[in-house]
């Protein structure tokens, strides 16, 4: 009789010649790179640094594509959007000290959005760690503490034998529901001293799946089968789980309106008749959620954005699926469902009573109009008009990354990403510098299509040395840059609340001048040229730099009524 547990894998021909026979000169970087390329990684993000070289020595001795960018926080936004675009675990390689805490915000943005990054950094040597103060360079007490409230899980190697199961378990914890980032550290000596183990031929790549439990299934099924009005919230979750056909064919068998999220952009057709499209931060929308009966939310923890700055206050019975056990029912009570939304969106198909009801798409409709109506009340031609000439000229197939400015605002609200994982944005941990790295990240994801990046001008001066990257590997993002003059959301966010603005005024470069500098071309456009320059240079391949001086406006909030 056998047994799972007597099962193992026999090694190939070929695996057992190269561990009886590795080829000579292999360190511990080689290890960290052969795990990689065994777990089925083909491409690196990172910078190198002086504890770090062992792994990056090891980068030629391997099949691995290295995409080296000049911050490393940059980096990580890259290796975020890489994650993003493929679904796949994108290795991030940083040094000790300060190039690993210059990551910290972009794997904060990455664990808020639930990208898997597995960030790999280098250590001070052995003899150094335990917080002795021995005075190695890039020396902290207790550098793993400055990431582990920030990432999903943490690995320290102390010895070379660790290091393959240690990035392998870092792999899964990464692309294990809910996906996010990773640590993952290695001391300096460790990664340089030549190894005796054999080469790393292979790893268990597969993440343990979360399906949600039987009993909570049937219940909300019931629920949502016997509902007068349900309605259906769906986030970030159902994007990430690739659930986005599963989520309409559960709308269109109950005959529930669907609101998307920011972060759940494209989860559902933005022109289905039950589509209440993404206006989320309105009141009239959260007045329609408010008085469904049973409200299923799908992938979203119902945070500030996804709550109209939690003033949503929801009257009837709450469905939660939720893959992050931390965020169920942490904003409101409900029947919580800690599952993949695939897993769980399967489970209620299979399971719930088809409805009628036709008088839902016209309940849809009269929302969206009140809400067109709000929005036109305020005469915010302009800011409407750049949204949809970027629409325009953005191919329907095309990513989108968004940083934080007033154009990216409204885009949360009023853009159709044209299908799901299509449009993101820094709206998980909301700092700035995100979109034009992780653009050129989403680009060498998959080079076949052009990406565009939309940031402010405070936001590109985060990540103006990226234009470096873009020339030097020939990447297909067209960079478009609203230049106002400052900081323009603080700005309005100051004049509203104190009558003025301070801070917010910057003294900013020729953008043209600057991005032809690097090699980039670069066009000065205007609103009403805006769609067809925009266009032009998404359909040139290489990178290029669109700017746009205007001054945007954002449209009223309805959570301070």
């Amino acid at each position: 009789m056998t047994h799972d547990h007597d099962l193992v894998l026999r090694p190939t021909p070929a695996q057992t010649e190269a561990a009886l026979n590795p080829p000579p000169g292999r360190t511990g970087g080689d290890l960290v790179v052969e795990t990689l390329a065994g777990l089925g990684a083909t491409t690196v993000f990172g910078l190198p640094g002086q504890h770090a070289l062992g792994m990056f020595d090891a980068l030629r001795r391997s099949d691995l594509r290295y995409v080296g960018l000049r911050v490393e926080n940059n980096a990580g936004f890259a290796a975020d959007a890489y994650g993003r675009i493929t679904g796949e675990a994108a290795p991030l390689l940083l040094s000790t000290g300060p190039g690993a805490l210059t990551s910290l915000a972009a794997l904060q943005e990455a664990a808020a959005a639930s990208a898997p990054v597995l960030a790999i950094s280098s250590q001070v040597p052995t003899a150094g760690l335990g917080g002795g103060r021995h005075g190695y360079l890039h020396e902290l007490p207790d550098q793993a503490a400055s990431f582990r409230g920030v990432v999903k899980s943490v690995h320290t190697v102390r010895t070379q034998s660790q290091i393959p199961s240690a990035i392998e378990a870092a792999w899964k914890s990464a692309l294990s529901a809910p996906h996010g980032p990773v640590w993952v550290e290695i001391p300096q000596d460790v990664l340089l001293a030549r190894t005796a183990i054999p080469v790393v031929t292979g790893g268990d790549a597969f993440p343990e799946e979360l399906p949600p439990r039987p009993e909570l299934t049937a219940v909300a099924a019931d629920l949502l089968s016997k509902a007068a009005r349900p309605a259906i919230i769906a986030g970030g979750g159902v994007v990430r789980a690739d659930a986005s056909k599963k989520l309409r064919q559960l709308a269109e068998t109950l005959q529930a309106p669907v609101v998307t999220t920011p972060g759940g952009k494209g989860a559902f057709p933005w022109t289905h008749p039950l589509s209440l499209q993404s206006w989320i931060e309105d009141r009239h929308t959260t007045d329609f959620l408010q008085d469904a009966d049973v409200l299923l939310v799908v992938g979203s923890g119902l945070g500030e954005l996804s709550s109209n700055y939690h003033t949503f206050k929801p009257r009837g019975r709450v469905v939660q699926i939720e893959a992050d056990l931390g965020k169920l029912e942490s904003n409101h009570p409900a029947l919580g469902i800690h599952a993949d939304a695939r897993l769980a969106l399967q489970a209620l198909l299979e399971t719930v009573s088809e409805r009628q009801d036709p008088t839902a798409p016209d309940r849809v409709r009269a929302l969206l109009a009140k809400v067109a109506d709000r929005i036109a009340a305020q005469e915010l031609t302009l800011e409407q008009e750049v949204l949809a000439s970027v629409r325009k000229a953005l191919p329907a197939d095309s990513p989108s990354f968004w940083d934080m400015t007033i154009l990216a605002y409204w885009a949360w609200s009023a853009f159709d990403a044209k299908g799901p994982n299509h449009m993101h944005s820094a709206q998980g941990a909301g700092g700035l510098g995100y979109a034009f790295p992780a653009a050129l990240g989403a680009a060498v994801a998959d080079p076949t299509r052009p990406v565009l990046a939309v940031s402010g001008d405070g936001g590109a001066l985060y990540s103006i040395a990226e234009l470096a990257t873009a020339r030097q590997y020939g990447l297909n993002v067209t960079w478009l840059i609203v230049d106002d003059g400052g900081y323009g959301i603080l700005r309005e966010y100051m004049t509203d609340a104190f009558g003025e603005a301070t801070a917010t005024e910057l003294t900013r470069p020729d953008y043209v001048a600057l991005a032809e500098s690097f090699g980039v071309p670069g066009v000065r456009t205007t609103p009403e040229n805006l769609e067809q320059d925009l266009a032009k240079q998404l359909a040139s391949p290489g990178p290029s730099v669109v700017l746009l001086p205007a001054v945007l406006r954002m449209f009223a909030p309805t959570h301070l009524d």
